[in-house]
């Protein structure tokens, strides 16, 4: 009965694609804007997976989030070094700030300051040049895409300068981060030629990076600097769940991106519920001529559910395909999107969403072919 029921399927072909459009079209508007919006999330705290050495972040106790801090007295980094279980500290700076190069393009950069021995909490994947080049003067790390905004149409090298409030700086390498969420561009420096670009006052300390001893969980280590220094100290998991638990509740980003995706659910439900409505009422003497010849309820049941996995599964590979080919060229190509991928919980998020939306559909029409009488085929 299933070669049956297909044969009904596909024998109108405006019906079927019009199924298969409506879950299609549900499918690309929820996987991308989940995407989107998984993307979005993971640039609030890309600073923090950025520096993968460290796995305690230490600040002022009203830091709430990575892009919002009250700097410290710089002997709180000796403090924090002394309490247990820590196998090093090192200080951090953030700020943003604005540059300029020398033809006049003038951005807003974010300026990360790094400890001058370790270069903790500096990425390491390296486009152009060294590390270790920051130790030339006035010497500083950009990222790609920060480089092509300050330099467009300017091919990647080594040593273009631009300013920093007024203070030069020299691009000594370039670098592979990820994307941050309140600028485009990343500028990596040493700690105090950080401070000495942005000149913020006596107390420049933003955040003290640490580790834990080798056998102790960052969390305890953390819970002791707490007890030691009076400071707020988090894991580096907990610290980038707080900054996005933040974004969630103090941004509009959750409601736009949920609107949009419970529209995407919508529609899919109404066009495949309708169509497929409209494909059981003109089909409706078939199902009654099968229950004229014998065939039961549970078997033509069966019938509409494979009609509807068969719809729902071309759909939902029509919109994975889209999707996954948007975010493999899209992203390479707008500096917006820089990092962006569909996730594959997203994508089997949305397979099980899409059985939930074709068993609504045919529910609807449900009824309709269970109640039938098989006389209506005999009928004018």
């Amino acid at each position: 009965m299933n070669k049956v029921a297909l044969k009904m399927l596909f024998g109108d072909p405006t019906k079927c694609l019009g199924l298969v459009f409506g879950v299609a079209f549900a499918s690309l508007l929820i996987m991308q804007q989940s995407s989107i919006f998984v993307g979005i999330m993971s640039r609030t705290s890309s600073i923090i997976y950025d520096a993968q050495e460290v796995n305690i972040w230490v600040m002022d106790p009203s830091v709430q989030y990575v892009d919002a801090n009250r700097p410290m007295r710089d002997t709180e980094l000796s403090r924090i070094r002394g309490a247990d279980g820590v196998a090093w500290a090192a200080p951090f700076f953030k700020a943003n700030t604005g540059v300029r190069s020398r033809t006049g393009n003038l951005q807003t950069a974010q300026i990360i300051g790094v400890d001058e021995a370790t270069y903790i909490g500096a990425p390491r994947r390296m486009v152009l040049g060294s590390i270790d080049n920051l130790r030339c003067p006035d010497a500083i790390m950009i990222d790609r895409t920060g480089y092509k905004l300050l330099f467009p149409d300017t091919p990647l090298e080594l040593g273009a300068e631009f300013e920093i409030n007024d203070r030069r700086a020299v691009v000594a390498a370039i670098v592979e981060n990820s994307a941050a969420f309140t600028s485009n561009i990343t500028i990596y420096t040493t700690y105090s030629r950080a401070v000495a670009y942005t000149n913020n006052g006596r107390t420049q300390l933003s955040f003290v990076v640490a580790r834990a001893r080798a056998g102790l969980s960052p969390e305890s280590v953390a819970r002791a600097i707490e007890e030691r220094t009076g400071l707020k100290a988090r894991s580096s998991d907990e610290f980038r769940w707080d900054t996005i638990k933040y974004i969630l509740a103090n941004t509009g980003i959750p409601i736009s991106f949920g609107a949009v995706v419970t529209l995407g659910v919508i529609v899919g439900v109404v066009v495949a519920g309708l169509t497929f409505n409209m494909f059981v009422a003109e089909n409706i003497k078939q199902f009654a001529a099968l229950k004229a010849i014998g065939v039961t309820n549970m078997t033509i049941l069966r019938m509409v559910l494979v009609q509807a996995g068969v719809v729902g599964f071309i759909g939902y590979s029509l919109g994975l395909g889209i999707v996954a080919r948007f975010f493999d060229t899209v992203p390479k190509h707008a500096t917006g999107l820089r990092g962006f991928y569909l996730p594959w919980q997203v994508a089997a998020g949305m397979a099980a969403l899409t059985v939930v939306i074709m068993l609504i559909a045919s529910s609807l029409s449900l009824r309709r072919v269970m109640t039938v009488d098989p006389a209506v085929v005999f009928r004018g």
